[in-house]
């Protein structure tokens, strides 16, 4: 059996309604884990300790999925600071016993947005597409050599009445229950 990983950056998953409904159907897919990284490191990590175990997460995982909402254009500081600690340590530190290895794994971004679609456009009220604000996960995700995949975003995502969010849940779980079945 293939297992799929999804790795959830918020600062605070208790609070959010967006990501945890996102969640919460995904949940209910066969052969997927889910790991709340800020409630395992609240403190922050340790490229050594932490980037080991987080490591070892990632090469037993078939398929991995970052799921986080854009905080100011960007992803959360949790993220970045897994991405200092696991992907440093994996492609810079450890490349043949780690790095080489997780290679060729597909990727798939999951992405909550506070405002309108519109506004995510080039020339919008932010200026620049989503695409373009995602670009650095896949210049992440094209230096580790993993496949991307086109990334799953909720729109106005702190705004969406319980119904709405429900079907984007269903939605999100539908998308990776495709794409896994792709892989």
């Amino acid at each position: 059996m293939s297992k799929t990983l999804i790795l959830i950056f918020h600062p605070d998953l208790t609070t959010s309604k967006a990501n945890a409904a996102l969640i919460a159907e995904a949940s209910k897919l066969e052969e997927v884990e889910i790991v709340d990284v800020q409630s395992l490191y609240p403190q922050g990590m340790d490229i050594h300790a932490d980037g080991e175990r987080e490591a070892a997460r990632l090469l037993s995982a078939d398929r991995i999925v970052l799921q986080f909402p854009l905080h100011w254009y960007s992803m959360p500081a949790v993220m970045l600071q897994w991405q200092a600690a696991v992907l440093t340590r994996m492609f810079y530190l450890c490349y043949l016993q780690e790095g080489s290895k997780l290679e060729g794994k597909p990727l798939f971004i999951a992405a909550t947005a506070g405002n309108v679609e519109e506004s995510y456009r080039r020339g919008g009220r932010n200026l620049f597409s989503i695409e373009s604000l995602l670009a650095p996960l896949q210049a992440t995700a094209h230096r580790c050599g993993l496949a991307w995949n086109t990334p799953f975003v909720v729109y106005t995502a702190d705004k969406l009445e319980a119904d709405v969010l429900q079907a984007k849940g269903e939605e999100y779980a539908q998308a990776l229950r495709g794409w896994m079945q792709s892989e």
